[in-house]
């Protein structure tokens, strides 16, 4: 009962971050509730989560700028959803520690040198070569470590996106990489019908967080949301280089 509670606390503290700056449920998850039970669970864990705080997020403005974020994003969302798919079926063969040091340490060194004001952009004419570059490697950690989020808002960040349409991409690549995990997961066994129940019973913790944080989001400027999005990546990379040491 202990671990099943826990486990809740988890899902509204990821719920409200998701809900405030759009990202950071699955990376919450994934190290919350691995400190309490193996982490393939964990993984396993925030699947529905995942898949339906992103549909809410991805509609939450309405279908039609959806539609436009997923045309313009197509390649992005393309490669996200393919590489999950891949490299999900290595997870029951891999050492998760390996990728939790390869995703943390570019994702904290990469956010430390934002939030110390050097700005990473990525010029126009390089930005479909980018899509693909980047789209591949989000859909690679995602597959293996369950979060494609930090990746995917370094780049949001790289080409100047604003607060309103970044939350609405991240919305659409979130929605769409999550619908490729669960099937990938689903193959490769990690979610089955021991793992399933966990995975649904944190759901109504996580959208009430979730609730909790659209109310802040609603009252965060522009300059105010990048910065905590880069204080949260930072934190969250910093957890994935322990779990990397600690395993």
């Amino acid at each position: 009962m202990a671990t099943i509670l826990f486990c809740l606390f988890v899902a509204v503290v990821g719920g409200v971050v998701k809900g405030a700056i759009g990202f950071a449920l699955p990376l919450i998850l994934v190290s919350g509730i691995s400190m309490v039970t193996d982490p393939k669970i964990a993984i396993a864990a925030l699947l529905v989560s995942t898949l339906v705080t992103n549909v809410l997020q991805t509609f939450r403005a309405g279908t039609g700028p959806a539609l436009a974020s997923l045309k313009e994003f197509w390649r992005y969302v393309f490669a996200v959803c393919l590489f999950i798919f891949l490299s999900a079926q290595l997870v029951p063969l891999i050492p998760s520690r390996v990728f939790y040091f390869v995703l943390g340490i570019p994702v904290v060194g990469l956010s430390l040198i934002q939030l110390f004001g050097v700005q990473l952009t990525i010029a126009p004419r390089h930005r479909r070569k980018a899509e693909w570059g980047i789209g591949a490697l989000s859909g690679s950690f995602g597959g293996f470590a369950g979060t494609w989020g930090p990746t995917t808002v370094l780049f949001l960040l790289a080409i100047n996106t604003p607060k309103a349409k970044q939350m609405i991409v991240q919305g659409v690549v979130y929605g769409a990489g999550s619908v490729s995990l669960l099937t990938a997961h689903w193959q490769s066994g990690i979610l089955n019908k021991e793992t399933a129940p966990l995975s649904f019973a944190i759901l109504p913790a996580a959208l009430f967080g979730m609730w909790i944080g659209f109310r802040i989001q609603d009252r965060l400027d522009q300059a105010l949301f990048k910065r905590i999005t880069l204080v949260v990546l930072i934190i969250a990379g910093i957890n994935l280089l322990r779990k990397g040491v600690m395993g």
